[in-house]
């Protein structure tokens, strides 16, 4: 890059955000409000949000927020299509690279551990892939850490939300295109949707199955995120504030 390039793009060496924590977490708002701060784009590191039309299931930036700031890592892939952790990580070093040099700031987002983990450690498939040793220079990473009782609640709140006319359909529709075998169909949200319909649990049972499949995967992924000493756990606030104080240029 020219010296002149460097002059006009100040984002080419700051530092990669990276934003992770447990469903519902309230990453996504954060780095919405922080890219749209910073002129910058998100990578979503979310192992579910790969999948093309399996949007209400698996809690995607909604078609506002993502009209708001330039998503990546979303609708990748048709459901059950296979889709590695290497192509993840090669996938993610494309955006980066093609983020940075448009000028703007990447971040990335998201709870899939082994995503994350990949790209910020620099796993070499095939050679050291279980050689954790420092993060890549050029990553900062955050995780958002928060009361117990308030994650349940926002993880309630979100099932409540995710319930509806909008999500028996989109469930139907995914159904008949992929049928219930598919194995993307096999997680989320889907199966309970599926008993629902077919009366083997009530729209609160529904809702209640779905908040507690989603809290035990909010503790897994604390569980696997909390092994990495390298993250530093803030809360909402104290996130937005140390990001920003480390990108102002």
């Amino acid at each position: 890059m020219s010296r002149k390039a460097e002059l006009v793009n100040p984002r080419s060496k700051a530092p990669v955000v990276a934003i992770v924590g447990p469903t519902a977490s309230g990453k996504t708002s954060l780095a919405i409000d922080l890219a749209s701060q910073f002129n910058g784009e998100i990578i979503s590191a979310d192992s579910r949000a790969i999948y093309r039309y399996m949007d209400i299931g698996t809690a995607k930036p909604t078609p506002e927020e993502q009209a708001r700031v330039k998503h990546w890592g979303i609708d990748l892939v048709e459901p059950g299509e296979r889709f590695t952790v290497h192509d993840f990580k090669e996938y993610a070093l494309g955006k980066i690279a093609d983020i940075r040099a448009r000028g703007k700031q990447p971040f990335v987002v998201g709870g899939t551990g082994l995503y994350v983990d990949a790209l910020i450690y620099d796993y070499q498939f095939g050679k050291n892939y279980n050689d954790r040793l420092r993060v890549v220079p050029g990553y900062i990473v955050v995780g958002i850490t928060m009361d117990r009782d308030e994650l349940r609640n926002r993880i309630q709140k979100r099932a409540d939300q995710m319930f509806g006319d909008s999500i028996v359909k989109e469930t139907t529709c995914l159904a008949e295109k992929y049928g219930w075998g598919n194995e993307a169909m096999k997680s989320n949200i889907y199966p309970v949707v599926q008993e629902m319909i077919d009366g083997e649990l009530t729209l609160e049972e529904a809702k209640q199955k779905i908040f507690f499949e989603d809290w035990h995967l909010a503790r897994r992924q604390m569980t696997w995120f909390r092994r990495n000493k390298s993250i530093q756990w803030l809360t909402l606030e104290d996130a937005k504030r140390y990001i920003s104080d480390t990108l102002v240029v």
